[in-house]
């Protein structure tokens, strides 16, 4: 073969290794990210977030899909979703996990169990909260983290002061048999709803109230209904950041490791904004003169403490006596 020859061939076989190149690229892994808030609530921030630094840091190898605002599931489908593979993350109020077998996470649902957020630290960030992720396991679910949203406030469209005034009141909360017995304790009558139907719900007098951390309040624009919020902080609201357990196992080990340091980051950052942004929502809702803000005295506060302690009374059993002894050694609580 001539020299003019052999270049042909090599152009002809630098030409068929082009597309053989292209096809041996590895497609970047993907995992979606679902969840049921908006997405500059802490948690939809927090997801971004971690979306962010995961796809720098794996430099493409995996892609990180959020869908807030239930686009994929409502609260009642996406655990069965995660379970079955259609997404691969999710972050879920802790609340959810009781239906699925799991009760021993309606601890963090006990009324006034957490007066502060270094109290909840002890917990979430302990061994208790350890323990507690350990039990997903069995239902096919690793648990990576918890992340806060923060305390609770109750809405109405009248004032709630009294466990008096709650009297009638049909008030949304979340799947959960202690927010079932907290809010009865108060006389009102307790209704389960998917987040995503709340806003409507209170606007055409299907419930009359709810609870949620500022930031979900406002967020869901659920202060232009209500024309009265009540800092109570009666309760927590937090999240578990879960994966399918066999697709995290069956990722490649120095993929799992970078992704395991991002959600340590995202965890930090969760927790760092959750504070400040429920504190910049309730500046946002006073300045919107659509609720008015209601504080609790002290000897409000600790009617209503007295009162809902029934749903400690009630569910200790259930939940679990010892883990509820661990929490309340962790953060002090003594029961009435």
């Amino acid at each position: 073969m001539n020299l003019k020859g052999c270049f042909k061939s090599l152009a002809m076989m630098a030409a068929l290794a082009l597309p053989m190149t292209a096809i041996a690229a590895p497609a970047p892994i993907v995992i979606k990210f679902s969840h049921v808030v908006a997405q500059h609530t802490p948690k939809g921030q927090s997801a971004d977030y971690f979306k962010k630094i995961a796809e720098e840091r794996t430099k493409g190898r995996v892609k990180i899909e959020v869908y807030p605002n239930s686009q994929l599931y409502k609260d009642k489908e996406e655990m069965e979703a995660l379970q079955l593979g259609a997404v691969q993350m999710l972050a879920p109020s802790l609340a959810k996990f009781a239906p699925l077998g799991v009760k021993e996470f309606e601890v963090f649902d006990l009324p006034f169990i957490f007066d502060n957020y270094q109290e909840l630290h002890k917990v979430t960030q302990g061994p208790v909260g350890a323990k507690l992720l350990k039990k997903l396991e069995a239902k096919g679910i690793l648990g990576l983290a918890y992340w806060d949203n923060g305390f609770k406030v109750m809405s109405a469209n009248k004032p709630l002061k009294t466990p008096e005034d709650f009297k009638g009141q049909k008030m949304r909360i979340q799947s959960s048999k202690v927010l079932d017995t907290q809010m009865r304790s108060m006389g009102a009558n307790p209704q389960v709803l998917a987040f995503s139907e709340v806003y409507q719900a209170l606007q055409t007098g299907v419930v009359n109230g709810t609870e949620n951390p500022p930031s979900n309040l406002y967020t869901q624009k659920m202060h232009e209904v209500q024309k009265y919020v009540t800092l109570s902080d009666h309760g927590y609201l937090g999240y578990a950041v879960i994966v399918n357990k066999k697709f995290w196992a069956g990722l490649p080990a120095d993929i799992r490791t970078i992704l395991e340091g991002c959600m340590k980051d995202a965890t930090k950052y969760a927790n760092d904004v959750a504070k400040k942004d429920n504190d910049d929502a309730l500046a946002a809702v006073k300045k919107s003169g659509r609720s008015q803000l209601i504080t609790l005295t002290p000897q409000e506060r600790a009617v209503w403490k007295k009162t809902m302690d029934k749903a400690h009374k009630e569910h200790t059993a259930r939940i679990g006596a010892d883990v509820v002894k661990e929490v309340y050694a962790a953060t002090g609580y003594n029961p009435n």
